[in-house]
Order: structure tokens, then C-alpha cells, then sequence
């Protein structure tokens, strides 16, 4: 039987309404799984659309939109997982005792709760400067019913810096979810598809169809057995809002991880302890910088 895993990813418009963004996060779903969907997954944000405060004086407003793990809004996409029997990536701006956090949520098919990952990589330079970066990276096993798969996550701007996914793969990660919700340039998706050569993952990014769209996806095969070159490329989507499936046959990437060379195949770890210590200098000393953020 053909591995596939299949990815749904929900390339939607923004909805700065939470009631709204409920009512359409589950029909999306529903769509999902009709397409045959094991997973269904949601840019950055969803709950409240990315809806981010420009000025200190919309804090307060903009906080009120948080939403806890024990609220209605996500215990109906726990519920919705369980009824459709297919896994959901939902994203949201969590409520927290101090600043939000930008946060995803993989509920399995089973309405299980199997990963939570708050955005470490905020934009401080930007109106992230309002949120509270996350602590770590996650990596989980997901049952999709014809078999297990290891999905770790990252959002958006993680996406910019080669530790994020470099992490999730030595945690185990054979998939990586990326919400996101900015323009996604041709630089952009080079890096990505870079994260999902270098770490040989398979790489899913969603898009809001109003921030120019072109979510992604790439598999980690580049070449063949006998080193004939593949294209990595599995989607690029256009800017118009629709929902596409993407297969990855989990059985394919194995056997590529187990033969190729790179991944975790041949680092030298011992010699990288320089690049997690403290060398802030010029020119790239920014005052607005959280680096140390607890």
C-alpha cells in the first residue's frame, strides 16, 4: 500500500473576527477531509487573522483577543479533529499571565492534543514585540491511521534562521508545518526549500491568500537511487484563496534519509558549540532585540 501522508493546507483570507474564523477554520476542515486530507493546517494566527497592534495604546484591545486551551474556540477544533478522524494544525494568539504568545495546536484524529509550539523567533523589530517568544522546539508522533509520522512546527519567521528546523530534525522530525502569514518572496521560498534539503524533511508552509499566497511545499528528495537530480518542488500556490492536498510518501523519504548524506548523517557537533554562546557584536547589535527573553 502507497505511504502517502497528505497534508491539507488551507491558503485562506483573513477574518479579524474570531466568531467568523471559527465558522470558516470548520467548513475548511470539512473540505480537508473530503479531499482525503490526514492533516488540515492553518496560517498564522487564525483566530484573530494576524491582527497584530501598530501603538502601545491597541495593547490592551488586541490582548483581549487571546484565547486560553480550555476556551470554546479551540475545544471546537479538538472536537472537529475526533469527528472527522483526520489531525488540525490550528493557530492562534494564546492568552498567557504576562504578553500573548503566537501559538499553533496539532489536535491528532483522536481529538488529542500531541503538540503545542509558541513562535521563538519573534519579529522585535515589528508589532511581535508584543508577544512573548516561545522556549523550545516540539516534535511529536502523529498516528494518520495507515501509519505514524514525526511532525515538528515552526512559524513564519523561524523560518529565517537554519536552527529552527535544524533542531526539529534532530528531534526526530520527518515533516515540518510552517503557518505564516507574510509575503512570501522568491528568497522566502528558496530558504525553505534549503530546510528541506539540508535537513531532508519534508517542508509545508500556509499562507493567507490576502498576503500574497504562495504557500509551499518541498520534499526532501533531490535525487534518485542512481543520483539523477529530482525536483524539490512539490507545490508553489498561486494568490487566489483554495485548499490543496500534498503527498508526501513517507516510505520514499526514508529510504532517502537512510541512503543520503545529510541531515544528521555526518555533522560534527562537538566543533558547534560557538554558535549558542553569546557574541552580539557589530553590525549586528540591535537594541530592540529580545535574544535572552525569559
Amino acid at each position: 500500500m502507497n505511504n502517502d501522508f497528505k497534508v491539507a493546507i488551507l491558503q485562506l483570507d483573513t477574518i479579524n473576527d474570531s466568531d467568523k474564523s471559527l465558522i470558516k477554520g470548520i467548513e475548511a476542515c470539512k473540505k480537508a477531509k473530503k479531499l482525503g486530507a490526514d492533516i488540515a493546517v492553518f496560517p498564522e494566527m487564525w483566530n484573530i487573522g494576524y491582527e497584530m497592534p501598530t501603538n502601545e495604546n491597541q495593547i490592551n484591545k488586541w490582548m483581549s483577543k487571546a484565547i486560553a486551551e480550555n476556551e470554546s474556540y479551540l475545544l471546537s477544533f479538538k472536537n472537529l479533529a475526533l469527528e472527522l478522524n483526520m489531525a488540525i494544525g490550528i493557530t492562534f494568539l494564546e492568552r498567557t499571565d504576562d504578553l500573548p504568545k503566537n501559538s499553533i495546536i496539532i489536535f491528532d484524529r483522536f481529538g488529542n492534543k500531541i503538540l503545542k509550539y509558541s513562535k521563538v523567533h519573534t519579529v522585535d523589530f515589528k508589532m511581535e514585540k508584543f508577544t512573548k517568544p516561545g522556549t523550545e522546539f516540539n516534535v511529536s508522533e502523529l498516528d494518520y491511521e495507515r501509519g505514524k509520522v514525526n511532525i515538528g512546527t515552526m512559524i513564519c519567521f523561524d523560518r529565517d534562521f537554519p536552527e529552527s528546523a535544524r533542531i526539529l530534525m534532530l528531534k526526530g522530525a520527518e515533516i515540518i508545518l510552517v503557518p505564516n502569514a507574510c509575503f512570501m518572496s522568491k528568497i522566502r521560498l528558496e530558504q525553505l526549500k534549503v530546510r528541506a534539503y539540508e535537513n531532508m524533511v519534508g517542508i509545508v508552509t500556509v499562507n493567507y491568500s490576502t498576503n500574497g499566497g504562495k504557500s509551499s511545499a518541498f520534499s526532501p528528495i533531490v535525487r534518485d537511487q542512481n543520483k539523477n537530480e529530482l525536483e524539490s518542488k512539490l507545490l508553489i500556490m498561486d494568490e487566489k484563496e483554495d485548499i490543496k492536498i500534498i503527498k508526501f510518501n513517507l516510505d520514499e523519504i526514508r529510504s532517502y534519509r537512510n541512503r543520503e548524506n545529510l541531515g544528521d548523517a555526518y555533522r560534527k557537533p562537538l566543533l558547534y558549540s560557538y554558535i549558542s554562546e553569546e557574541h552580539i557584536k557589530e553590525p549586528f547589535i540591535r537594541k530592540d532585540s529580545r535574544r535572552n527573553f525569559k
